[in-house]
């Protein structure tokens, strides 16, 4: 087919990573995947509003009619079998359809790739922030589609595999050998340390509960190193020690789920290794969520730091009807808008689809906000919000320096170091304001022309390295000390796993009724501070949200608002002549 029947695929637009050159073409025989997502068919009904649906409190809310998602959500039948016939006149192997995702997984070489989607895929080089020498698959320009599926494909991933998705984690330089340790916990920590367990006190997590019956799923990306260089995971046994003999508590249930990459890969996490290493960012995840709802089941979705990686990924834990998690822990991102982004708005777009059907299927996102000030790593000198902390439909979590005593909140600030140690924060340039944050006091962006937008973050927990957590290394004979919003996100989530349990209901999306109803009185108020180019205040601000938690005020809050509600069904769905095509 020539190029004259192919029309470019809707925001799909490439240009090179920031820095990269172009060092040669792909070897045409290499072997890759690329997964093309589907439009909805355009007849079934529409799925209810995520905000209206988040609305109603937990214990009054309608549970999902999964059979109506998914029936609303399907591909047409018709559409998978035209992209199947379109793989077949290219040569390509339909290696897996998910019909819930509405994603059809395509393999073959470069060639077939290049040739079916009429792109020129290149070898690119660029050196990382450490210096280093970086490369990857890459392509400019739009991706293209036979003009008789333009319109039904919506977005083709896979083809460009540039890394995305940073870990959000600040380490301290102390490594305390475990030997040192006195045999209480928390003995012999750094002054002005926690161990997880430690916040529960001041942050009044629901004491008599644990998480249990809870799955949280915890998104884990690596897959970026050079081959045979261990890129991330975590280990069973350093973690076995750590909660039996620092938390002396049990060790939580994991389970691991390889969506793309090596799955579980540890490497190091001492500073010595490969800086694209994820480990470091892994083990404290699963510390920080294992000590805090230490009754929750863990699921770690193991995915690449590619935006095939990330919507896979997100479709995989959403449509995962065998473990069910009903709470996502995020602690990765980028700049949303950056010159040269990891991201196109085609995968931004999808990834927000997956958030707003975990909305509706009533599962919470806490997705860390960046750590990095207003400017989050952008390469302009411009304030940039943090995707996928910026998406509408997900919980967006900032960081604060916390000083606590004999269980009490002493003080709580924003956390600010400096360049490069600071939490993110600010106005979205690729989201407007939703209809739940309009009463909160967004400021315009801090770049002309100054447009609203949506404002990050939502809420906040400690994230500051200097009073950080204590966890122990992949080695399991050191325990080093931690911070950044990759460690706030996850408090969230252990949080809200306490909450559920507690209503006896998934909260799900929370955003609607934190700011519509539980905007004061519930969360600590953060009012001092700045992020860079947005200080804290009174109420919600764009670097520490409404606050820090309190987790009871929060369950005694939502127990509330369900007690004023008659139980409400969930919104009727449109009329077919209501539904969008895209």
């Amino acid at each position: 087919m020539s190029r004259s029947h192919y029309l470019a695929l809707p925001d799909s637009d490439r240009t090179p990573r920031r820095g990269a050159v172009v060092a040669g073409p792909v070897s045409p025989t290499e072997t890759l995947s690329v997964t093309v997502y589907l439009r909805r068919d355009p007849v079934a009904a529409a799925t209810p509003d995520p905000t209206d649906y988040a609305l109603v409190p937990p214990t009054q809310r309608a549970a999902p009619d999964e059979a109506a998602l998914n029936a609303a959500n399907r591909a047409v039948p018709q559409d998978v079998e035209a992209v199947e016939r379109f793989a077949a006149r290219h040569g390509l192997t339909v290696s897996s359809v998910n019909q819930l995702a509405r994603s059809v997984r395509l393999t073959g070489t470069t060639a077939q790739m290049s040739e079916a989607f009429q792109v020129t895929l290149a070898r690119y080089t660029y050196r990382d922030r450490d210096q280093r020498h970086r490369s990857y698959r890459g392509r400019e320009g739009a991706v293209h589609v036979p003009a008789e599926l333009h319109g039904i494909i919506t977005a083709v991933l896979g083809l460009d595999d540039r890394p995305l998705g940073a870990n959000l984690l600040t380490r301290q330089t102390a490594r305390i050998p475990l030997a040192q340790l006195p045999a209480r916990a928390g003995g012999g920590l750094p002054p002005g340390a926690f161990l997880p367990t430690d916040l529960a006190a001041p942050y009044a997590y629901p004491g008599s509960l644990d998480g249990t019956g809870q799955t949280i799923a915890v998104l884990a990306f690596n897959g970026q190193t050079q081959p045979g260089v261990p890129s991330g995971g975590y280990s069973p046994s350093a973690l076995q020690t750590y909660f039996t003999q620092v938390l002396h508590a049990p060790m939580p249930q994991i389970t691991d789920i390889t969506v793309h990459g090596p799955g579980n890969d540890p490497g190091q996490d001492d500073g010595q290794g490969d800086p694209a290493d994820s480990t470091g960012e892994i083990m404290l995840d699963l510390q920080v969520v294992g000590a805090l709802a230490p009754g929750a089941k863990i699921v770690v979705y193991f995915t690449e730091f590619t935006e095939q990686g990330w919507v896979d990924a997100m479709n995989a834990i959403t449509t995962d009807t065998a473990n069910r998690p009903g709470i996502i822990s995020c602690s990765y991102g980028n700049p949303e808008d950056d010159p040269g982004s990891a991201w196109t708005r085609m995968a931004i777009t999808a990834v927000d689809q997956a958030f707003a059907q975990a909305a509706l299927r009533n599962i919470s996102i806490c997705c860390a906000s960046g750590d990095d000030g207003s400017r989050d790593q952008g390469s302009d000198n411009r304030a940039h919000a943090d995707f996928p902390a910026s998406s509408p439909h997900v919980l967006g979590v900032g960081g604060t320096r916390l000083v606590a005593g004999g269980g009490q909140v002493v003080s709580e600030t924003v956390w600010d170091d400096g360049p490069g140690s600071a939490t993110g924060g600010g106005v979205s340039r690729w989201f407007p304001v939703p209809t739940w944050q309009t009463s909160a006091p967004v400021p315009p962006s801090a770049n002309p022309p100054h447009h609203k937008g949506r404002g990050v973050p939502d809420v906040s927990a400690l994230a500051d390295p200097q009073t950080g957590v204590v966890i122990i290394s992949v080695d399991g004979q050191h325990l080093v000390q931690i911070g950044g919003t990759s460690a706030a996100a996850p408090q969230w989530s252990a949080l809200l796993a306490r909450v559920n349990q507690g209503l006896g209901a998934p909260v799900g999306f929370l955003n609607p009724l934190l700011y519509g109803k539980l905007a004061s009185g519930v969360l600590r108020d953060i009012t001092r501070g700045s992020n860079g180019a947005y200080p804290a205040g009174p109420g919600w601000d764009a670097c520490s949200g409404f606050g820090s938690p309190g987790g009871q005020a929060l369950l005694d809050g939502l127990k509330a608002l369900g007690a004023q509600h008659a139980r409400i069904p969930a919104p009727a769905a449109p009329t077919s002549s209501e539904v969008p095509t895209g």
